[in-house]
């Protein structure tokens, strides 16, 4: 296919370099089994390599003022794929070389960044966003800090500081999630304790026999008490779900439903305002596919007045009304997602039934963890699971592709074995093989790698998934993925010029092509190859 450019004014642009010069990876083979090798063969990887040809590649011809037969240089500066990682460790890793270190990947290795907006942290007051930066996400105080995990904003940075830093890594930028049910991660705790009446608690206590619990704000994100609190929380409203229609549910706490449905609506309004046109998409409504199968009948709208969802209590036909309140509050350009865990027929069935009432689905959202060190060490053997290998990635995707949209692969988490030599290189090679078959996937448009940092995930989340160590050394899939992104998916040629273009086959993105004129002066275009 041909590819088509955009207008690029001539400026200078500085190719970011790499976090640290290496050699091409080494891959040592001896640390997987046969029988991984036997499922990763010749003939896997060549069909990967094809697909990577055909669907990752475009030909491109280009006019250029260059004399007849002159070299020119063509050199890639930056993917269109979208290579990304959370960053949620911004400035919080306790020393600055760390955090420079840490930095430094977003714009060389990762060109895309997934910001979080997790409302529980973001909002821990009604009314009051928590999104300038203030003393407690400086670097200083996290420098300072004898127990970050302990701190209810750890990995939880305000977004202020960290999409300004990103755009000047010019940096792709995903927000994530507005809209997720999920009681120990995102609803604000002051959401039922504030606004929901006494009269109306009393009421569906003495209806039900059941007392839900206070949910204390000033409880650490990710603690055990926590999660305590949240299995609570949900045990309760499944007691209550199980004696109560909706219908009733509402006529008891209606003041609740109707403020509950308010705070959403303002959420993603405020959240619209100030970064609209700063941030490039969002996960609208995340792990919602679950509801979707099993209370809401597969159906998108159902005019219910509140929605029973596995969660707890949530807004009636939720993930409708949160793409309804994006398109209404975002600008057009912002790519809308529907993000999910689950990768089962009812997931692209809810895009396909959120379009239909009117809903821009615009990308699909798909994530895959190995939290276990022993999911590694079983894969390595040759016993990992179907959807893990060539045959069951394609079959995977090809379900997912008929939901007619891109695919972000928006959350990716690879846990090595151990920290050791061997175990690095476990980790690794399954990184390399599972990039390289994610890559070669039509509709996929991005992978995003979770916990860049070891022992910087969630609580429960494996301490050594990252790509590097806590104290920012690099493990062996760091430089396995930079060998990828940095080298064996980036163009580098020269061509000659005939009466005045270039033609030449290469990776989707930007190229800066060079030669010199007439007169022997060194020029340069910037292109766009999509």
């Amino acid at each position: 296919m041909k590819a088509q450019f955009s207008k690029v004014s001539l400026f200078a642009v500085v190719a970011a370099a790499p976090l640290m010069a290496s050699a091409a990876f080494d891959l040592n083979r001896s640390v997987m089994s046969d029988a991984y090798w036997q499922i990763w063969n010749d003939a896997a990887q060549a069909k990967i390599d094809a697909d990577i040809e055909k669907y990752r590649k475009a030909d491109a011809s280009v006019e250029i003022a260059a004399p007849d037969g002159a070299e020119v240089t063509v050199e890639q500066v930056n993917h269109a794929f979208f290579f990304g990682a959370h960053i949620f460790n911004f400035n919080q890793l306790g020393k600055k070389e760390w955090n420079d270190r840490y930095k430094e990947l977003y714009g060389t290795l990762f060109n895309s960044a997934t910001v979080a907006f997790y409302w529980r942290t973001l909002e821990q007051r009604p009314y009051a966003p928590r999104f300038e930066e203030r003393y407690e996400d400086t670097e200083n105080f996290w420098n300072n800090c004898p127990q970050p995990k302990e701190q209810a904003h750890w990995r939880r940075p305000a977004p202020d500081p960290v999409i300004d830093f990103l755009k000047t890594r010019r940096c792709r930028i995903h927000g994530h999630p507005l809209v997720w049910g999920n009681f120990g991660w995102q609803l604000p705790t002051w959401l039922w304790d504030d606004f929901c009446p006494e009269a109306e608690k009393r009421a569906l206590e003495v209806r039900t026999g059941v007392t839900l619990p206070t949910a204390n704000w000033r409880i650490p994100v990710g603690t055990k008490d926590m999660a305590d609190n949240e299995r609570a929380w949900g045990k309760k409203w499944k007691e209550i779900f199980d004696q109560l229609s909706e219908e009733e549910i509402a006529a008891i706490v209606p003041t609740y439903i109707a403020n509950c449905a308010k705070f959403y609506e303002k959420r993603i309004r405020d959240i619209a305002e100030r970064y609209g046109d700063r941030v490039d998409s969002w996960d609208v409504v995340n792990e919602s596919a679950t509801d979707y199968h099993v209370w809401q009948e597969e159906k998108a709208v159902r005019g219910v007045p509140c929605q029973k969802s596995v969660y707890g209590l949530m807004p009636g036909d939720y993930t409708y009304k949160g793409f309804q309140w994006a398109q209404k509050y975002l600008p057009k350009s912002a790519w809308l997602n529907l993000n999910d865990f689950k990768m089962e027929p009812y997931f692209f069935k809810q895009a396909k039934d959120l379009e239909a009432n009117g809903c821009r689905v615009d990308v699909v959202g798909s994530q895959m963890h190995l939290f276990n060190p022993a999911e590694s060490v079983n894969i390595a053997r040759g016993e990992g699971p179907e959807h893990l290998r060539p045959e069951g990635i394609a079959a995977r995707f090809a379900l997912l592709s008929k939901a007619g949209k891109p695919i972000h692969l928006s959350e990716i988490t690879i846990t090595a074995p151990d920290n050791s030599p061997r175990g690095q290189m476990v980790q690794a090679i399954i990184m390399r093989n599972l990039y390289r078959a994610w890559f070669a996937v039509e509709k996929m448009n991005g992978i995003t790698w979770w916990n860049v940092v070891d022992d910087c995930g969630a609580p429960g989340e494996p301490s050594i998934s990252g790509l590097f160590t806590r104290d920012m050394r690099p493990k062996t899939a760091y430089f396995a993925m930079d060998d990828l992104i940095n080298r064996e998916w980036k163009t580098r040629t020269a061509v000659k010029a005939v009466r005045g273009k270039v033609s030449f086959r290469g990776f989707r993105g930007r190229y800066r092509l060079s030669w010199k004129d007439a007169d022997g002066k060194e020029q340069s275009k910037l292109v766009e190859v999509r």
